[in-house]
């Protein structure tokens, strides 16, 4: 009973740390400090050539959206982009991955665990420190990632979506490579058998991809036609009791939240989704 009581206590001390290192909380961040005159330049040129593109755009809602941004709130878009952590998700966000998947060991719910839209890693690479940590040796986790930025989404589908993708497009977010996330699994001595990449656009990616179950699919995948090319993809490998989480539920302007709405509408799922902060929410599947 001490003995396990130990290994309860190393494997929290464990997780604490890998989750203090992902988010980079060892070191002060830098975003905190007031904005800059050559921050705010380099926003006001962002932000013309965004409007320059989009100034035609047939639709109101488009036009009315790009004159709401502010020179101050592309500042944020940048430092966002820029800060050196292994994953953007708060601890709310963490807390969920830990939450779910300790459920799904304790239920011995069958499948792996998958990220659609990964970064630099962070977020999967917390998912095999969890299996790691509660003494899971069977699942595997499943990195998927175009590793080349996100796709170029319809204008005509998600409007909504080619903006944000021109802002980022612009600064150069939300691009890294599979040799860096490789080798920031590597960091964190997580980079094992257990880990497999799934590289390419989802819609090439996805269906063919050799998993047989899922106990959790985790979307980041912003836009609309990447998330519900996810959700067809990979729902139905979903076990009953196994989690869907949704980065970018919360998002407005990003057309994630109009895909699941759509997918779940017309495939009568009624578990209830449940927000986990301002922009995450999941739901169990029954």
């Amino acid at each position: 009973m001490r003995g396990q009581y130990r290994q309860q206590l190393l494997a929290r001390s464990y997780l604490k740390l890998l989750r203090d290192s992902l988010c980079n909380l060892h070191y002060p961040r830098q975003d905190s400090s007031p904005v800059s005159a050559a921050e705010l330049a380099q926003a006001q040129t962002t932000l013309e050539t965004v409007r320059e593109r989009f100034a035609d755009h047939p639709q109101a809602q488009v036009r009315h959206l790009l004159r709401q941004i502010t020179p101050q709130l592309a500042v944020e878009w940048f430092r966002r982009n820029s800060w050196q952590a292994y994953t953007l998700l708060d601890e709310a966000g963490l807390d969920n991955i830990q939450r779910c998947t300790s459920q799904i060991l304790e239920t011995n719910v069958a499948g792996d665990l998958i990220e659609c839209g990964v970064w630099r890693g962070g977020s999967c690479i917390f998912m095999r420190g969890l299996l790691r940590a509660f003494g899971d040796g069977r699942r595997q986790v499943w990195v998927a990632d175009s590793f080349q930025g996100l796709p170029e989404p319809d204008p005509q589908v998600s409007p909504l979506d080619a903006i944000s993708h021109e802002f980022l497009r612009v600064i150069g977010g939300l691009r890294c490579s599979l040799e860096e996330v490789t080798e920031n699994f590597r960091r964190f001595d997580l980079l094992d058998r257990r880990v497999r990449f799934l590289p390419g656009w989802f819609q090439d990616s996805l269906p063919a991809a050799p998993i047989e179950k899922l106990a959790l699919i985790r979307l980041d995948a912003d836009y609309y036609e990447s998330t519900r090319q996810a959700l067809e993809a990979l729902y139905p490998r979903l076990s009953s009791g196994g989690f869907v989480i949704v980065d970018d539920y919360g998002s407005a302007g990003l057309g994630a939240r109009r895909a699941v709405d759509d997918f779940r509408r017309q495939q009568s799922i009624r578990g209830t989704l449940r927000g986990v902060n301002e922009n995450i929410a999941y739901w169990e599947k029954e």
